[in-house]
């Protein structure tokens, strides 16, 4: 919010605001800013306070002005460049270099994850991905730190690497804890990771080259599309229904391309909530013994999920599905621990990709899940924290359709997928001026298209305040 008692001037905290998102991403290089009239409406500022704003962050290297188009967020290697042209350094490429590059929404895949780190402000954030801290806190997670941490064991685990498959308590644990969902393993099945977005790229690394097909469903996590670009597969997107994905798309993926790997997330799916019916889990385990390809299945929400729900991984027995999952959502995200199940000749495989990029994992943290899962304070945890959401979910699902929302999938587990009616990329800066972190529809889609679709977090959507908020910026939208 702009002052006039702030010792800066109204251009100077406009222009620091939008230096501040471009840098922390929340403004994606490519991304148009509004324009002056519009931004002087927003921040009832005049259009020669935007104007001076815009010509600073243009002399700061940050964004480039187009003509008759408006100004634009520079590429990345710019932007990075930005702070030592200020000083005075070697300017940033030339504007030419950038005027090829498409336009892009006004946030990318690493919004979501840089807003985890970097918060907008202490209003509830809709967009984020993660449950609340005091959800999570609790006295039994201390208790198991100091309860593996007497004098011989932190000499254990800190003079000497672990063993590279993870810490074997842990791995008994865990094989445990999968035999109640029905999935019989064996520790030596099991490799723990630095959580499950780890796993799924010892995965990948390990199964695919640059170029290979990769069937993902969408809409989908846009951190797994942003990835596996990133690493140079070609993502052949999946729509995903109620009782799971596409499979006349599938089939024609299959015939068409071959791929190698088959992406999904079966328990409720994020972000519809959506849960796999045995049907379709059945016809996709035959498509992969037909066409020969692996699938990976990202339980990361099964926690919240009723045990006997669909799996890939228990139908199939791990033959061709390799089974990941993690605790970050529900227990400790600092403790960055989870996990892969795989076939034994593939675990071999997998470890060695892990040992490549990390050699072990910390198994003091490792020791301290094992106790948390042994001892039933896990189990106890998450049952506290279903019904905590259960109340949320219906809050949030109230407030929503007060304010115009209609629902685009039968809401459960942690995210509701909502129609706004309105263009959710502006939508989501425009909310960003309030305070507000949006998750908006486009973001879960390979190839970004404007919807009118958002994602929210029933546990940080419960605050009648952004709703308020929303409604008034949406009906002004219109």
């Amino acid at each position: 919010m702009l002052t006039r008692t702030h010792s800066q001037t109204l251009t100077e905290q406009l222009a620091a605001l939008f230096a501040e998102r471009i840098r922390n991403r929340l403004l994606a290089p490519g991304a148009r800013l509004p324009s002056v009239r519009e931004c002087a409406r927003q921040h009832s500022v005049s259009p020669h306070t935007v104007v001076a704003a815009y010509d600073q962050l243009l002399a700061q290297g940050l964004v480039e002005a187009r003509r008759q188009r408006g100004f634009f967020v520079r590429q990345a290697e710019a932007a990075e460049r930005a702070e030592p042209h200020a000083r005075g350094a070697a300017p940033a490429a030339p504007v030419a270099t950038v005027l090829a590059a498409p336009p892009a929404a006004p946030a990318d895949a690493s919004t979501l994850i840089r807003g985890m780190f970097h918060r907008q402000s202490d209003k509830p954030q809709p967009g984020m991905g993660v449950l609340p801290p005091d959800w999570l806190d609790s006295s039994f997670m201390p208790a198991a730190v100091r309860r593996v941490t007497g004098p011989s064991a932190l000499r254990e685990f800190s003079l000497q690497y672990g063993d590279p498959a993870g810490d074997a308590t842990l791995r008994a644990s865990l094989a445990q804890k999968l035999a109640g969902l029905q999935l019989p393993v064996t520790p030596s099945q099991i490799v723990s990771t630095v959580g499950a977005t780890h796993a799924l790229d010892i995965v990948s690394r390990t199964l695919l080259r640059a170029g290979d097909p990769v069937m993902v469903e969408e809409p989908g996590w846009a951190v797994e599309f942003a990835r596996l670009e990133a690493l140079g597969m070609r993502v052949l997107p999946v729509p995903r229904r109620a009782d799971g994905p596409d499979l006349a798309v599938m089939q024609r993926y299959c015939e068409a391309h071959a791929p190698k790997l088959f992406v999904s997330v079966s328990v409720l799916h994020n972000p519809t909530g959506h849960c796999l019916s045995p049907g379709s889990a059945h016809r996709v385990l035959q498509l992969a013994a037909q066409h020969d390809f692996h699938i990976v299945e990202d339980d990361t929400y099964g926690h919240l999920a009723p045990e006997h729900a669909t799996r890939l991984a228990v139908l199939d027995g791990l033959q061709r599905v390799i089974y990941v999952s993690g605790f970050a959502k529900v227990l400790a995200p600092n403790w960055r621990i989870g996990f892969l199940a795989a076939a034994p000749p593939l675990v071999e495989r997998l470890l060695e990709t892990k040992l490549l990029a990390t050699l072990t994992t910390p198994a003091l943290f490792e020791r301290a899940l094992a106790w948390c899962i042994d001892q039933g304070q896990l189990r106890r945890h998450v049952e506290r924290i279903r019904l905590r959401l259960d109340g949320a979910r219906g809050r949030a699902v109230k407030l929503a359709l007060a304010h115009g929302c209609t629902l685009a999938s039968e809401p459960a587990g942690l995210f509701g997928w909502l129609d706004t009616g309105v263009d959710t990329d502006t939508l989501t800066q425009r909310m960003l001026d309030q305070g507000y972190l949006l998750a908006p529809g486009s973001l879960f889609h390979a190839r970004r298209q404007p919807t009118t679709l958002m994602r929210i977090n029933f546990a940080t959507a419960q605050d009648a305040g952004f709703w308020k908020a929303f409604g008034r910026t949406r009906d002004a939208m219109r």
